[in-house]
């Protein structure tokens, strides 16, 4: 494929490289004695790849290679790193992968990266691609055509039984999420996530980080919608 030979070729301007995962610890002030420790963490663009992705982008019996740990015990930001290009050859050259790896490959943009890319992809929860557009991923040793898979994930929050015990709510459910600070704001309809030996979380995307100045916040609360 001429065109993805072409752009594989370009060299990778590592000074683009951005932290993908900022974590801000926000301690709950003036809360109840007991209330859980809350963390919001802002996530930057990054792919999840399956396997066979992963060895196509990056060659035979490719593994990734821990950069950094993330919150959730298992999950890291890895060393890799792939171009993602959309229409028209729009592209962000320096991609981080986060894992470990999925059944199916995911990119994951907030809204200011998807009209970078020209792609108008869905907001969704991560894994639900099914319907959403694609793109091409270039690594070092060859290129992958998405037909699907391109999202801007819907803003949620991580808990385990005891948290949503705590908060009275259960997976699937709906809550909000204050943020004091400059530009104090009030985000509506995180979805809730429930698992076993899961950290109290709330994933938001860089636009949404940005738009509450999450790095100056004062204090956050979660509260039951």
């Amino acid at each position: 494929m001429s065109t993805a030979s072409t752009i594989g070729r370009k060299a990778v301007d590592r000074k683009l490289v951005e932290q993908i995962v900022r974590e801000i610890v926000l301690r709950q002030i003036g809360g109840p004695p007991g209330k859980p420790h809350l963390v919001v963490s802002v996530s930057a663009r990054h792919v999840h790849l399956s396997q066979q992705d992963l060895e196509t982008l990056f060659g035979p019996g490719a593994k990734l290679t821990v950069m950094k740990e993330l919150y959730q015990e298992g999950f890291f930001a890895a060393e890799e790193t792939v171009m993602v290009v959309g229409p028209r050859r729009r592209m962000l050259p320096t991609v981080r992968v986060l894992g470990p790896v999925r059944p199916e490959t995911q990119v994951e943009m907030a809204f200011t990266d998807l009209i970078s890319l020209g792609i108008d992809a869905p907001v969704r929860a991560s894994g639900d691609i099914e319907g959403t557009p694609g793109c091409v991923l270039v690594g070092p040793k060859g290129v992958v055509e998405l037909k699907k898979g391109v999202i801007r994930a819907e803003r949620h929050v991580h808990m385990g039984p005891t948290d949503a015990e705590y908060f009275g709510v259960k997976d699937g459910d709906r809550m909000r999420l204050r943020v004091v600070s400059r530009c104090t704001t009030v985000f509506e309809d995180l979805l809730v996530r429930v698992g076993k030996k899961i950290k109290l979380e709330v994933h938001l995307d860089t636009d949404e980080g940005n738009a509450c100045d999450i790095d100056h916040a004062q204090t956050v609360e979660l509260l039951k919608s």
